[in-house]
């Protein structure tokens, strides 16, 4: 009887975990705080497009991050890919939470590409991706960050 039970408890814990990692990841949670939550539509719709786009003067974000050990890391592409599959995506969601705090303008997210002069970290191996708080991608990054939505 121990055995059974031991065996039917497992098992409805793995279906448990099972089902977890099943169900679509929408946003990550909003903090005790009150913050806004992290967007997973907004940021497969949006942010991934900032990572992929080429900057003059700069490589893409995506030619770095997926070859680093930094905390802000992405998923490579897919050979001959030019965006991320779904899969590929809510991976990239997961990973960016490391960079970005839901709410805060501290997040490196927003801080470390920023050139200096605008508020940014002055520590970015890539270079300040971003000149200006008023850059449209960095806007994007900070709409994502503050769980703001820009049309």
């Amino acid at each position: 009887m121990k055995l059974a039970s031991s065996t039917i408890l497992g098992a409805a814990s793995l279906l448990i975990a099972a089902a977890a990692c099943l169900t679509p990841v929408k946003s990550q949670a909003a903090s005790s705080s009150g913050q806004p939550a992290l967007d997973y539509d907004y940021f497969k719709a949006r942010v991934e497009a900032v990572f992929l786009t080429k900057r003059a003067g700069h490589s893409r974000c995506v030619a770095c991050h997926t070859e680093n050990n930094a905390p802000f890391h992405l998923v490579p592409l897919s050979p001959g890919a030019t965006s991320w599959n779904e899969e590929q995506s809510r991976q990239n969601f997961q990973l960016i939470q490391r960079v970005a705090i839901p709410g805060s303008m501290d997040s490196p997210l927003v801080h470390h590409p920023l050139a200096q002069e605008a508020g940014g970290d002055p520590h970015h191996g890539g270079g300040q991706q971003f000149a200006s708080q008023q850059d449209p991608a960095w806007l994007t990054l900070k709409a994502f960050v503050l769980g703001e939505k820009l049309k």
